[in-house]
């Protein structure tokens, strides 16, 4: 009796694996989701103002250096940043941005449904100030 020696090659081939574990997939998955929900409130820190609707086009904004927000909700209530103040106090804060080195970009943010005087009230301020940057947001619909 002739005794053949060890063959320690397999003799079935490996098969293709029939399914992929796709737990550290889900896990990354929530990660990433935990990880967004908790930065993007501290992303926008700003007044929730309903914005108007704009025609999709292309916004670049050059480099901006100094930017300053006036918020009108729709009750009226005035903001500057996130601060609320009273009308003839952002008519001296303007006045204040107006006397700065660099003119600041003042962004307007009313809400729609805003009677359309109390926006004119806050562009007559800016002009009186001869700030000549200042942009009207609204929503990309």
């Amino acid at each position: 009796m002739r005794r053949q020696a060890r063959d320690f090659k397999r003799q079935e081939k490996l098969d293709a694996i029939s399914d992929l574990n796709v737990t550290p997939l889900i896990d990354l998955a929530f990660s990433l989701l935990i990880i967004f929900m908790i930065t993007t409130p501290l992303m926008e820190q700003s007044i929730r103002v309903d914005l108007p609707d704009q025609s999709e086009q292309a916004a670049v904004d050059p480099d901006e250096k100094q930017v300053e927000v006036i918020a009108i909700k729709a009750s009226g209530a005035y903001f500057w940043g996130t601060r609320q103040v009273r009308k003839a106090e952002l008519a001296k804060l303007l006045a204040e941005a107006s006397q700065a080195d660099e003119e600041p970009i003042i962004h307007l943010r009313a809400d729609r449904n805003l009677k359309f005087q109390s926006v004119i009230d806050v562009i007559d301020m800016i002009k009186k100030e001869n700030l000549t940057q200042f942009r009207i947001d609204t929503q990309l619909n």
